[in-house]
């Protein structure tokens, strides 16, 4: 909907999501860091201690989202400047991310409680609750975006607008299942500052992770940034696409981390390592095979978000290229959480960091210098998934991420 306003709105709301994903570091802290420990503890039959520090984090959630929606309400139209973005692009973004900044808390929260229910085992509850959502925020963006039934047409404005009201729903909902429906885990307001000191000890390596891949998407965005603004649209509405495929792939990592924190917790290593290797089956039949439809028909699905002819080139060739490395995304996604919810993210970080920048940005940038086209950067980016991959597959069977003690 929103590609319908303009090449430029399309690409505003795109780069937003790299501004996001700096956000996430943050998010990282307590989420990851709070997800081994909980899953550990639910493991262990320790419910008291895990609705502890579910309330503990969401009390630490809430302030932090404070400080970093006043940085980036003030710093909106300076965060889409520093990306080199066009005029038009700014103007669009900075509307977009000052109402998006504002819903900070509840996007902080809804991270948070969907992550702890996932790790009590509960995805079920997280899954319809989050199609609920998705039809509240798809009929929103109809209402605001275009104004119909009465209210005026508001733009990229109305698609923020429509974003946090179905964050908002989330964070009620999940609240009301957990105080509501006896699940694993409550609100016991208690801090046992033991815990969080164990959760931040796990979080600082996962956040310094997300922080430095973070920086290096940026880069590696603002490098596609400079090929020009339908190369970026075509290339987010390619990113849009292929999150079709990353859903399985997302879905399983969060299955592996849930089930081989309880199995640690539990001390059965050998079905923990096993839960991961089962995940990360499942997730290369479900990503390889929307690979193939991504190969098989891009043109069809990207003209959905867009109808610039450059744009849909750019998308359908982006889509092609990644469908060949849905495979070893899929390994990607699953190992590397599957280790990071073991508690061993110094590990996940040393791996990142190298693959990224050694063999992405760089690369990338070396690329674009030399006058390549950006069909050449999708490939470097494609080189890279591979040899993670199997850096990862690796990793994962020599077991020793299974012994990290929190």
């Amino acid at each position: 909907m929103v590609g319908v306003i303009s090449t430029a709105a399309l690409a505003a709301v795109g780069l937003s999501m790299q501004f996001m994903m700096i956000i996430n570091v943050l998010m990282t802290l307590y989420v990851v860091g709070g997800n081994a420990l909980i899953s550990r503890f639910i493991g262990q039959g320790r419910k008291r201690r895990a609705s502890a520090l579910l309330y503990s984090l969401t009390v630490f959630a809430i302030i932090l989202s404070f400080f970093i929606s006043v940085a980036t309400y003030f710093g909106s139209s300076w965060m889409y400047e520093v990306m080199g973005s066009a005029p038009d692009v700014v103007e669009q973004g900075s509307m977009y991310f000052k109402i998006l900044s504002l819903g900070l808390v509840v996007i902080f929260i809804d991270n948070l409680l969907y992550n702890a229910l996932s790790a009590a085992g509960d995805t079920k509850s997280s899954l319809y609750i989050k199609l609920f959502s998705a039809f509240i925020n798809a009929g929103l963006n109809y209402v605001l975006i275009f104004g119909h039934f009465g209210f005026e047409a508001m733009g990229i404005e109305g698609a923020a607008i429509a974003t946090i009201i179905a964050y908002s729903f989330n964070v009620v909902a999940y609240y009301i299942l957990i105080k509501k429906m006896n699940s694993k885990l409550d609100f016991l307001p208690l801090i046992r500052v033991k815990d969080l000191i164990r959760v931040w000890h796990v979080g600082w390596g996962a956040a310094l992770d997300r922080g430095i891949s973070s920086m290096s998407f940026l880069i590696f965005v603002s490098i596609i940034t400079a090929y020009g603004t339908a190369e970026l649209a075509g290339y987010q509405v390619g990113l849009r696409v292929e999150g079709i495929a990353f859903m399985p792939g997302f879905g399983f990592a969060i299955a592996a981390m849930a089930l081989i924190g309880q199995n640690i917790g539990a001390n059965n290593f050998d079905k923990a390592y096993d839960m991961g290797i089962i995940s990360g089956r499942i997730a290369y039949v479900f990503m390889g095979s929307v690979g193939l439809v991504m190969i098989l028909i891009p043109e069809y699905l990207v003209s959905f978000f867009t109808k610039d002819a450059l744009a849909v080139a750019v998308a359908s060739k982006y889509l092609i290229l990644v469908g060949l490395a849905q495979i070893p995304l899929a390994i990607v996604f699953v190992y590397s959480s599957a280790i990071r919810g073991a508690g061993a993210t110094k590990t996940t970080l040393k791996v990142n960091v190298m693959s990224l920048w050694f063999l992405r940005v760089i690369p990338s940038y070396i690329a674009y210098e030399m006058g390549y086209g950006i069909v050449v950067i999708f490939i470097i980016m494609n080189i890279e998934t591979l040899i993670k991959g199997i850096i990862y597959w690796y990793i994962y069977q020599k077991r020793e991420w299974l012994y990290t003690k929190v």
